[in-house]
Formats: structure tokens, sequence, C-alpha cells
């Protein structure tokens, strides 16, 4: 395993555009290793390359059971608009509202060098959005509508456990 340290807010990676991946190789697919090690360890649903200080287009979001790798994805279109509940693994503590299309239709390649279009809605094409401004520098907190309170906080995680 190879669990990074998660770079927190505010460091300079994380408000940087990232550069394109030229190559698919060895440290690109070990990158994609370490994002997953990481994001596991710390019990997160997505990870952008520049939270493990690497400034790469290289991003993984957890779809259910499958695992999306995203190397230079591209939005290729959005839709709807809906207003939830979100965190980042480099804000902690930090939740928040945030308004983000319900649909988006993405083009990436994964480790294999494949292009691949991909089409998502709600929760997961949230994380994808969530995760692909990660790469652009565009940090979640910049999106809010406003901070959630602690105890709304512990309120939610309390509905989430009684389903």
């Amino acid at each position: 395993m190879a669990i990074k340290e998660v770079v927190k807010n505010p460091a300079n990676v994380l408000s940087q555009v990232t550069k394109e991946v030229e190559v698919i190789d060895e440290s690109t697919i070990q990158l994609l290793d370490d994002l997953y090690d990481t994001m596991v360890e710390n019990d997160g649903v997505g990870i952008a390359a520049p939270q493990i200080n690497v400034s790469l287009r290289v991003a993984i979001v957890e779809l259910g059971e499958d695992i999306l790798e995203m190397i230079n994805p591209i939005v290729l279109e959005t839709r709807g608009e809906a207003e939830d509940v979100e965190g980042c693994l480099s804000f902690p503590d930090l939740f928040g509202m945030v308004k983000r299309p319900t649909y988006v239709k993405i083009e990436a390649s994964d480790r294999e060098g494949r292009v691949y279009e991909l089409e998502a809605e709600d929760f997961e094409a949230r994380c994808i959005l969530h995760e692909i401004d990660h790469l652009d520098g565009v940090l979640f907190d910049s999106k809010m509508t406003r901070v959630l309170t602690e105890e709304e906080i512990e309120e939610l995680y309390a509905d989430v456990e009684e389903e």
C-alpha cells in the first residue's frame, strides 16, 4: 500500500490548474494506486492528484462497487442543478451546501490509455465534478452557499445511520 499524506487547505497545489498527463506509464498507474489507497484510508469517496501534492490531471471516484479512474478528464455536458452537502479531504471538519449540476457527461482515459465517455447523475455526478474541480484549481469552499454547523452534520449522520 502507498498511503500518501492528504494536502490540507491552504496549499498552493490545491489552487493551481493541473498539467495534462502526456504519457500513461508506470508512474501514472502508481499514482492511481496511491490515490486509491489514500482515499480508502481517509474514508473518502473521491480524491484528485493535487490532494496528494501531484499537479497532474488524474482523479478517482468511488461509484458503488467500482472505482472510476479519470486521466485528463473533460466535461462534455452538464444539466440540471441541485444543492446538497459536500465535504472534502483537504478541508477536515468543513461541510457545506454546494450547488452542482445533477447530470454530467465526461470523456477521460483509463490506466490502459483507452479513451471512454461516461454519464452520471445525482451523487455520482456531484463527486465527479468535485474531483474535476480539483484538477482546475477550484475548491468546494468557493462554491458553498452556506457552511453547515457541527449540530447539522451530527443530525445528517444520525439520519444516515437510521436508514
